[in-house]
């Protein structure tokens, strides 16, 4: 009888699932900034001044529990957005590591995040439209909300009343802001972690990594708001007399600068630095718990003992 091999590593699979559920569970709890962030992008510039009042609004003008409006949609933009993104990524890194399983360089791993970043927000963006009109939805007249009951009514009406295209309109700023967001965040996130460990105060552990993410969050925040900003306006807006209300993501940076001033591109700024923050912070840190009890429960707590991600 032939001896078993006993399997010490993680199937790709397994580690694309868990990658998808550490997504899911920070949006668990960044969702109500992900519905500030949103409300302010698709405000007038009269309508919400700063993150608290538009807080304070919602929950005396919905109640408490709309801060989670639209979290069917974000949990579903995180099944497909972040395991793809994951999946690709890890496909590809593997592809372009040496013969003896050198890893690739940062340059090419910077480029690898983009590519991946770009096909996973192509696959997340019918998710992504239902997640920006179910938390703006509670801004409207009432004679003019959408009140889609969760995110799989969004879609089904999004296709049946303006056809199925629409479920990727803004598709290109949206792989535009992943492009531009993966880049920021593998760049600053690698070098704000080799600064804070060479300054000599940290070490590698959960503390480290959430410092290094809230810098790497700041600096991926100033860089993409423009892009985030001309995506949630394009997927957020309406039809008016056949005509649309925004050609194109340079379209809606020209009307906000011109109606607004160039500052509103960076509008939501604070809830959105905060939402990034946090939610790699809990994402890596969920993820490496999951890894951590498959290793100990199903490959054997000697496998345990290994490294994380």
């Amino acid at each position: 009888m032939a001896p078993s091999h006993k399997q010490t590593t993680i199937p790709n699979g397994i580690k694309f699932l868990f990658g998808g559920m550490a997504g899911m569970g920070a949006t668990c709890f960044v969702q109500p900034l992900d519905l500030v962030k949103n409300r302010m992008q698709v405000a007038t510039s009269k309508e919400h001044k700063t993150s608290y009042h538009v807080i304070k609004h919602v929950i005396k003008s919905e109640g408490l529990f709309a801060l989670y409006s639209g979290l069917s949609a974000g949990l579903l933009r995180q099944a497909t957005y972040t395991t793809t993104r994951l999946g690709i990524y890890t496909w590809l890194f593997e592809k372009a590591s040496g013969p003896s399983g050198e890893p690739p360089s940062f340059i090419v791993k910077a480029g690898l995040g983009m590519v991946a970043g770009m096909a996973g927000a192509f696959v997340g963006t019918p998710a992504e439209i239902s997640l920006i009109r179910m938390t703006s939805d509670g801004r409207l007249p009432l004679a003019e909300r959408r009140n889609y009951k969760s995110v799989f009514d969004a879609l089904f009406r999004i296709t049946r009343e303006e056809g199925v295209l629409t479920l990727w309109r803004g598709a290109i700023p949206t792989m535009g802001r992943a492009m531009v967001v993966n880049a920021a965040q593998l760049a600053s996130y690698s070098q704000a972690k080799q600064a804070l460990i060479q300054s000599g105060y940290f070490q590698e552990n959960i503390f480290l990594h959430f410092c290094a993410s809230m810098i790497s969050g700041l600096v991926t925040t100033t860089a993409s708001m423009p892009v985030d900003i001309a995506k949630t306006r394009i997927q957020n807006m309406k039809i008016i007399d056949g005509k649309p209300e925004y050609k194109s993501a340079l379209d809606v940076l020209y009307k906000v600068i011109r109606n607004e001033g160039i500052f509103a591109l960076w509008k939501g700024f604070t809830p959105y630095y905060m939402r990034l923050g946090p939610h790699t912070v809990l994402t890596f840190i969920f993820l490496e718990q999951m890894n951590l009890m498959y290793k100990k429960y199903v490959l054997g707590d000697s496998a345990a003992k290994g490294g994380g991600i």
